[in-house]
């Protein structure tokens, strides 16, 4: 049986106003420690996935690019030399422009690391001063075409829509720019505004300029006529790719298959419970060197709530849930289990079904959290 790997980073070099993530900045001293304990837990995995093959591992942040070279290479030798990791996996990481130069990314693609995922946000500097960002659109290029000379041939590009001051023009030329530099995969997201985060207090203070409703709702039709017509698919709300180079690890979540999460804040799912590690740093590491377990939460997923998991998961996604993969999951029809919810949204145009499945129309897309707020056990 085959399951995803999640590792996470913690560190980096500046928070983003907007960012509510488990990521630390001014906390370089604790890497090598850091390292070391998530190596532990990795070690100490090793009996888990005896019964697994791992064929997809995601390293994730915070900025994993901002650790030093010898401490990735220890991460990854870890991973290579004590888990079960089939040849064809896919292995991605995340990086921020500004802390990958050209050999570090030819050191990571040497280790086996064939996807990388660059944090752009917007090519505008403009923009990403606002946002805190570290880096320029320069150096947002230039590292993506380092990675490109270092081999990696599968990148993507991270970018937000619905920013502070953003108008639709400063997005159409970000989505240019991004496909113009040979990429394979597009993650647009829409910004949310969390709670506890500088943002939410300047939008407290009425001091952060949003984007009309109308303006934000035309840069969403904007990318999803502009990316397929560039040749980027949609396949998931808020993923685009090229032709066989969607995001496998992300797919997982989407399609309810197991995963495992090494490192602070990791989650994981397996087996119908999910788990997940404690996020403070210097905790994480005193813990995993009293070998002790760093999981802090762990629940089992009653059969209401799976349900509702697996029916708004893979309603993501553009091709939407099987039926027959439902009734394979739990035992039971879903139309004959939910007809008044699927009536309900059919008559609302959100959904669209058939004898294979049901997935969202353009206009369920457009307003998937009403869709899957209906199935929601009460």
């Amino acid at each position: 049986m085959n399951i995803g790997l999640y590792v996470h980073i913690p560190f980096c070099r500046q928070k983003c106003l907007y960012c509510d993530f488990s990521s630390f900045a001014d906390m370089d001293h604790l890497q090598d420690e850091y390292v070391a304990a998530l190596c532990r837990e990795i070690t100490g995995q090793g009996g888990i996935f005896d019964e697994y093959i791992i064929d997809t591992v995601f390293i994730g942040g915070g900025t994993p690019t901002l650790l030093p070279a010898k401490l990735l290479v220890r991460l990854l030798d870890t991973l290579n030399s004590k888990l079960r990791i089939a040849a064809e996996a896919e292995v991605s990481i995340e990086a921020n422009p500004g802390t990958a130069d050209y050999d570090k990314l030819r050191l990571l693609r040497e280790y086996g690391v064939n996807r990388i995922s660059f944090g752009v946000q917007s090519f505008s500097s403009d923009l990403l001063k606002k946002l805190g960002r570290i880096h320029s659109p320069e150096e947002a290029v230039k590292a993506i075409e380092f990675a490109q000379k270092a081999g990696f041939r599968n990148v993507n590009i991270d970018l937000m829509y619905g920013l502070p001051d953003q108008t639709l023009a400063d997005l159409d030329s970000s989505l240019e720019q991004a496909v113009s530099l040979g990429i394979q995969h597009l993650s647009i997201y829409g910004l949310k505004v969390e709670e506890g985060t500088p943002f939410y207090k300047l939008r407290e203070k009425e001091q952060l300029n949003l984007p009309t409703d109308d303006i934000d709702e035309a840069m969403y039709d904007w990318i999803n006529h502009t990316a397929p017509a560039k040749g980027f698919n949609r396949y998931e709300i808020s993923n685009y790719a090229k032709p066989g180079y969607e995001c496998l690890h992300n797919l997982k979540y989407w399609l309810y298959k197991p995963y495992i999460g090494v490192g602070t804040a990791a989650h994981s799912f397996v087996n119908g419970e999910r788990r997940a590690n404690i996020s403070q740093v210097n905790q994480y590491i005193k813990i995993i060197n009293q070998s002790h377990s760093p999981v802090e939460y762990h629940e089992s997923v009653d059969e209401d709530t799976a349900m509702a998991e697996f029916i708004f998961l893979a309603l993501r996604t553009v091709a939407g849930m099987s039926l027959k993969a439902f009734s394979n999951e739990f035992k039971v029809d879903f139309l004959k289990k939910f007809p008044s919810i699927v009536e309900n949204l059919q008559a609302r145009r959100l959904v669209d079904i058939n004898e294979q499945g049901i997935k969202l129309t353009e206009l369920g897309m457009k307003y998937g959290n009403v869709v899957f707020a209906s199935f929601l056990p009460d």
